[in-house]
């Protein structure tokens, strides 16, 4: 383990909240960059990781954003896209000249809006997977015994500080990987869950619904068929086992499986349209590539969130 390293993990919900909390179970020197009614539930109930037959109780470091100082040797961006702009101005002063800054988020356009702020050697590339959700009392639930995190430079130039967050991150409760093409691995996840989410969204059911209904196969096939080619349009196309991996659970009869989007939609929650969503197709009209459905998609959230106001 590197030592004397300092974490700052900006978010504590879902991802943030899991991640950032195993690494502090680990002895990691780790500090959570939350807001005010945040970081009040914090104090007052501590970060709790449930669920599974968990019930974990953490005192975390908090900062808010005023309090904030630096520099970080790892900053773990984990917030909602709506977030993205201005939690990247409130952590300026952590990221130093040696800092790395790993985003988790989905898609690809904050890698654009955390560049061009800190810098395209200092961001990484990252995906996680993790099965949470934060509950009723503002605790990190689990789900489903899944959890990851990989990473890596996306260039061929990786900063020399690298190795040193690999060894940060390493043995800290959940499985961790240095990816050579991590661009690659985070179009293939972008495929992926913008494919269960087209399907769960646009039908307004499970994937186990969708997929018990005549014709409800060949439309999630077909969603799988667009994301995955932007992807290859792009220049990062999905691997076959990856391919086949999401047609296969995109298309299971009788699954109750549904993504976060999903939870939030029918939950009359904001939703991650414009990330998951607006900038493929966007993607995919600069590329050339028809995607009719996931256009279908954007248009739908987009009534959605305009209801929300």
């Amino acid at each position: 383990m590197a030592s004397g390293k300092r974490i700052l993990v900006v978010g504590a919900g879902a991802t943030g909240g899991f991640f950032g909390g195993r690494l502090h179970q680990a002895g990691r020197d780790v500090t959570f960059l939350v807001r005010p009614r945040r970081a009040k539930l914090l104090a007052e109930r501590g970060l709790r990781i449930t669920g599974l037959g968990e019930e974990t109780v953490l005192t975390p470091n908090l900062v808010e954003a005023d309090r904030l100082t630096g520099p970080y040797d790892l900053v773990l961006f984990t917030v909602k896209a709506a977030g993205l702009e201005q939690a990247a101005a409130d952590v300026a002063p952590a990221v130093g000249p040696r800092t790395l800054v790993l985003p988790v988020l989905n898609g690809m356009r904050h890698v654009d809006v955390l560049t061009a702020r800190f810098g395209e050697e200092r961001v990484l590339g990252g995906v996680a997977i993790v099965a949470t959700t934060v509950d009723g009392s503002g605790d990190i639930r689990r789900l489903v015994d899944m959890q990851s995190l990989t990473y890596g430079a996306r260039s061929e130039s990786a900063p020399p500080e690298l190795a040193d967050v690999h060894a940060l991150l390493s043995d800290a409760g959940f499985p961790t990987a240095l990816a050579p093409d991590i661009t690659s691995q985070m179009w293939a996840k972008w495929a992926f869950i913008a494919s269960i989410g087209a399907v769960t969204a646009l039908m307004r059911g499970t994937v186990g619904d969708v997929a018990g209904q005549p014709g409800g196969i060949a439309f999630a096939d077909a969603v799988v068929a667009e994301c995955a080619a932007v992807a290859e349009a792009a220049g990062h196309p999905v691997a076959a086992p990856a391919l086949e991996n999401a047609r296969a659970t995109v298309t299971e009869i009788g699954s109750p499986r549904a993504p976060s989007l999903y939870r939030d939609l029918t939950s009359g929650r904001p939703v991650e349209g414009e990330q998951i969503f607006g900038d493929l197709v966007d993607r995919a009209h600069a590329l050339g590539v028809s995607v009719p459905l996931l256009e279908l998609v954007r248009l739908n959230l987009r009534v959605y969130q305009s209801r929300l106001g």
